[in-house]
């Protein structure tokens, strides 16, 4: 049963609540404990998570905003693993970069762009549960000298307000990757408090954390109208069968790759077969999921964004 103090999942607020004026301030809180710095939402100027092409599926960004010093800050929840997730992330910061200049602009109007992304699946190795990507120049005989500007190039490159740049890795792309599903810690830190309540919804009734202490407010179960209460349950009970069925199909297609890969690796080398079958189980395993998401009433877009197959693959099923 619920109770006061249960919250809203981030994945469901950031879609139907904080594109809200009146609401910024949870996004805000957690641009400004990953940045490091005060950070005011001036306006939501895109929702690519509302397109209907083709092409804006592989870039899908559920909030792109504008903060007061003109910066562009994409915040994405991803649920289920995709394929080629890095080169898609370096793909929506790229656009979110060319579509500043309209014709006959200058390359002086160019804002830094920041990615985040919400990751509910397992990305990569490593131990950490948070990431962050930031560009540099390093020296190829001299690793320990990094390039900067000299103070007639900072000047030129300088936004307004913005008096810190002093080299390149102010003016190229950051990203940050918050692996929920790593998180373990008990949270005594700011970036450890956002990630309990992104993991647990969890949120300390003393909390001065910047976002958290708006989140207790705004995010509140108990709050919600009926009607917004019905739609976060349906949506939950989707987010809940959708798991499921990725998870048995995950099982029949490994089996069935495991054994394939057994059967490639006594011809041609057992290493080479386990490869192979574990790449072919895994293709069999979008099919799989598709089909039963497909069955189950979900909508093209949706099975595309959780397996990865094109519109044109799931309408042949």
């Amino acid at each position: 049963m619920a109770n006061n103090n249960d919250y809203i999942r981030f994945d469901w607020a950031i879609k139907r609540i904080l594109r809200d004026k009146a609401n910024f301030g949870v996004l805000e809180g957690l641009m400004t404990v990953l940045i490091g710095e005060g950070i005011k939402i001036q306006e939501i100027i895109e929702s690519e998570s509302n397109s209907n092409s083709h092409e804006d599926k592989y870039n899908r960004v559920d909030v792109k905003a504008k903060t007061s010093s003109g910066e562009i800050i994409l915040v994405e929840v991803q649920l289920g693993k995709e394929s080629f997730f890095m080169p898609r992330i370096l793909f929506g910061v790229s656009k979110a970069i060319t579509e500043q200049l309209k014709r006959g602009m200058g390359y002086e109007n160019i804002k830094k762009v920041y990615s985040i992304s919400v990751l509910y699946f397992d990305l990569g190795e490593g131990e950490d549960y948070a990431y962050h990507g930031k560009f540099n120049f390093k020296g190829m005989t001299n690793p320990s000298s990094e390039l900067k500007f000299s103070k007639a190039e900072a000047e030129e490159v300088l936004p307004k307000g913005k008096m810190n740049v002093i080299s390149p890795k102010d003016v190229f792309p950051e990203f940050f990757l918050l692996r929920v599903n790593q998180f373990n810690e008990v949270a005594k830190t700011p970036i450890e408090e956002w990630m309990e309540y992104l993991k647990d919804g969890v949120i300390k009734e003393d909390t001065t954390v910047p976002g958290l202490q708006e989140a207790r407010e705004k995010l509140n179960y108990m709050r919600m109208t009926d009607a917004e209460r019905m739609a976060y349950e349906d949506y939950m009970i989707s987010v809940h069968a959708a798991k499921d069925v990725i998870l048995t199909a995950k099982a029949d297609g490994f089996a069935e790759g495991r054994a394939e890969g057994h059967a490639v690796g006594r011809a041609e080398g057992r290493a080479e077969g386990r490869v192979e079958g574990r790449a072919e189980g895994i293709e069999e395993t979008n099919f799989k999921t598709a089909t039963r998401m497909k069955q189950k009433g979900f909508s093209v877009d949706d099975i595309a964004e959780i397996t990865g197959l094109s519109k044109e693959q799931i309408a042949s099923l």
